[in-house]
């Protein structure tokens, strides 16, 4: 298999494992879909890190692949292509990106799923595909825009040119640059911290603030009074309530 997903301290790892640079060809994008999904499902994953392994995240498409297919064999796979990144920007618990090395392509896209990312000082972020004549297909053109602004992410995808670590950390496409060594680290104790909070209200926060993001004001507020309310009918929310007036702020245990 080219994706697994390790779990330990209530974090899922979902690892990519297609050496040398991770390439995301179409068995590696369905492996992926399905482990989003199972991750989103499992009781035991309260938080996910996405990780490409020590040197690389992913480098892109399995261009090789790709070029077989025509017009209509496109057509065909484009769908599945973003169903496969959509599960995992779709899971409804903490989603940190794990960094290192190459991110472009299909590999930017990727990260650009997550909640968070943490780079290592060597990472190259980019969506290099108006190179072969392409524009991103897995949601670059939509979650970059919203996530930077549609200026830079138009310099980026006119241009294809990558985007070292300290200018990702500057325009917003990362939001955390540590040493290489140090990216899995510190991505899987972000997610642990999460781990360890109300699972519920971690989930109606994500989605009040992605679906909030794709309509208007009002609706938007619609969305987080019904989340908002809904959360008063949990365990998580009477512990919370009652710890923070027997102990004070902060100490509330979730798990």
């Amino acid at each position: 298999m080219t994706v697994h997903l390790e779990v330990a301290e209530g974090v899922g790892t979902i690892r990519l494992d297609r050496p040398p640079m991770n390439a995301l060809d179409i068995a590696t994008q369905d492996r992926l879909k399905e482990l989003a999904e199972e991750a989103a499902r499992r009781d035991d994953v309260r938080a996910v890190v996405l990780y490409g392994g020590a040197k690389v995240f992913a480098a892109g498409a399995d261009i090789k692949e790709m070029r077989k297919l025509d017009h209509a064999g496109m057509v065909r796979r484009s769908g599945a292509l973003q169903e496969s990144f959509t599960a995992v920007a779709r899971i409804p618990k903490p989603v940190v990106a794990a960094i290192t090395g190459y991110a472009l392509g299909g590999g930017c896209e990727l990260a650009l799923c997550a909640d968070f990312r943490i780079a290592g000082d060597n990472a190259k972020l980019g969506q290099p595909e108006i190179l072969l004549g392409l524009i991103p297909g897995a949601g670059g053109t939509q979650r970059l825009a919203r996530l930077i602004g549609p200026s830079k992410t138009k310099d980026l995808i006119f241009t294809g040119r990558h985007v070292r670590a300290d200018e990702a950390l500057a325009i917003g496409l990362v939001d955390r640059v540590v040493p290489a060594a140090e990216v899995y680290a510190q991505a899987h104790a972000w997610a642990a911290a999460l781990a360890r909070g109300p699972a519920l209200a971690l989930r109606a926060a994500k989605e009040s603030v992605d679906a909030g993001l794709e309509t208007d004001l009002t609706t938007g507020l619609a969305i987080e009074r019904t989340w908002f309310a809904s959360l008063f009918a949990t365990e998580d929310r009477e512990r919370g309530m009652e710890s923070f007036v027997k102990d004070g702020p902060g100490k509330a245990k979730f798990l």
